[in-house]
């Protein structure tokens, strides 16, 4: 199931550069962007809480996908760029078991625990 669930998300990247190619964008723009969501990690340095807020808006496809369609539909191409890198980033971080986190531990995520940690003991 693991696998499939990896080739499911390397097929949600990979659309994701065949939307942008649709763009009038250089490449290099995708290169530079698809990292800019993981900013959203600032939101550690206050707590755990805030830090997953702050990294789920960043990295929830739903709101990627919602911002593509304002976009389209407005048209507005950097809100439809900005969907596309949200939900490609989204989707690339997944290929690697970077989950949506819980508020509890940077390495809970809904996938699991990442990184070799486990459940912390109590």
């Amino acid at each position: 199931m693991d696998k499939l669930l990896k080739l499911e998300e390397i097929g949600q990247f990979l659309l994701s550069i065949a939307l942008f190619s649709l763009l009038d964008y250089q490449w290099w723009i995708f290169l530079l962007l698809i990292f800019l969501p993981d900013i959203s990690m600032v939101g550690y340095l206050f707590n755990t809480k805030i830090g997953a807020i702050f990294y789920n808006v960043f990295h929830h496809k739903f709101i990627g996908i919602s911002l593509m369609i304002v976009g389209y539909f407005g048209k507005m191409d950097l809100i439809t760029l900005a969907g596309i890198i949200l939900f490609g980033h989204a989707a690339m971080d997944r290929i690697f078991n970077y989950g949506l986190k819980f508020n509890d531990s940077f390495h809970h995520t809904h996938l699991g625990w990442i990184g070799g940690k486990t459940k912390p003991q109590k």
